[in-house]
């Protein structure tokens, strides 16, 4: 929404109240709770343990925002709200999200004071950022939460990507940092002759094996429990694909180049910069809150990957890939 108008101004200077109060009827269940029978205000604060006046407040919000509707019986979910939120993904995965975006926040927590700052905005507030890779390595139910909200996120990129992406000669398939295989397993279903190695951490791998037997595809899909940035590397794979994991770095590239049989293929689906210092639409709130961790954070563009892969020793080959919802899949030979 672009600011047209002073009502404009003021609602983003009050959209942090909005956002709060969605992310708290996410992660609190508000949605799952009326979803099951109509409750007033009273019987919500009872449910939730909210005192009564700040919980009317917080259902006139939510109610602006139309996300609830009042009837005679009392509040309900908007039809927004079932068709945006309760019939898209579960209450664990809603619940996660908002829960993910509560805990990054206070990197622009009193901005017009931090952004001047030269390093970290979270260190400036003796603050760390969250770090969900550790959690997931310590965690076995974070990891297996986050896992299956990942799935559930990335089902229409997979299949979009396994109706796109030509797999002529792919017999043996990398997934690097594939999560729960989500992407493999839309290959799979295409390809009835692919094999797929998903390289992950353990816990999500763990994951992933139990998704795996749910859409009927272990025999076809196994899980390399790894830390690919620093651990070995299976080989003699047809094609690497490395989907919207953001990690790129040459010493990678050099591992993955040693992965791959002669003529096998690199593939890399990402959201790219369209230049330097700009980041891309669907990134540009991802790559300011990376910022305030790193002021010298910025988006890689299609130029500088595919110098990296030209040095590395890869053949690019011609003809990228625009997605729906704007990642680019880009192809390099060994």
């Amino acid at each position: 929404m672009k600011i047209t108008s002073e009502a404009d101004v003021d609602f983003y200077l009050e959209a942090y109240v909005g956002s709060a109060a969605l992310g708290a009827a996410l992660e609190l269940g508000l949605l799952w709770l009326l979803a099951e029978k109509p409750l007033s205000a009273a019987g919500i604060a009872q449910e939730l343990n909210i005192p009564i006046k700040r919980c009317r407040y917080w259902l006139q919000i939510l109610n602006n925002m139309g996300l609830i509707d009042q009837v005679p019986e009392g509040y309900v979910p908007s039809s927004i709200a079932k068709s945006a939120i309760l019939n898209t993904f579960d209450q664990e995965i809603w619940a996660l999200s908002a829960r993910e975006a509560r805990e990054r926040f206070p990197s622009m927590l009193d901005l017009a004071v931090h952004i001047r700052e030269p390093g970290s905005t979270w260190a400036s507030q003796g603050r760390t950022p969250p770090d969900y890779v550790s959690k997931m390595v310590e965690d076995p139910q974070t990891a297996r939460t986050f896992t299956r909200m990942l799935y559930e996120v990335h089902r229409n990129l997979a299949n979009q990507l396994a109706l796109h992406l030509d797999m002529t000669g792919v017999f043996r398939l990398m997934d690097l940092g594939g999560g729960s295989g989500v992407v493999s397993m839309a290959l799979l279903r295409k390809h009835p002759e692919l094999t797929s190695v998903v390289v992950d951490i353990e816990n999500v791998c763990v994951v992933g094996q139990e998704i795996a037997r749910e859409n009927s595809l272990a025999d076809r899909i196994t899980y390399y429990a790894a830390d690919f940035l620093h651990d070995e590397l299976p080989g003699e794979f047809d094609m690497v694909l490395v989907c919207d994991v953001g990690v790129f770095d040459e010493a990678l590239f050099r591992k993955l180049w040693a992965a791959l049989k002669l003529g096998g293929r690199f593939v890399i689906v990402e959201h790219f910069a369209p230049e330097e210092n700009v980041a891309p639409p669907q990134r540009l709130h991802w790559a300011f809150r990376d910022s305030m961790v790193d002021p010298d954070f910025s988006v890689y563009t299609l130029h500088q990957i595919k110098e990296q892969l030209s040095q590395v020793g890869f053949e690019l080959l011609p003809m990228d890939i625009s997605l729906p919802g704007g990642r680019i899949v880009i192809q390099a030979r060994k």
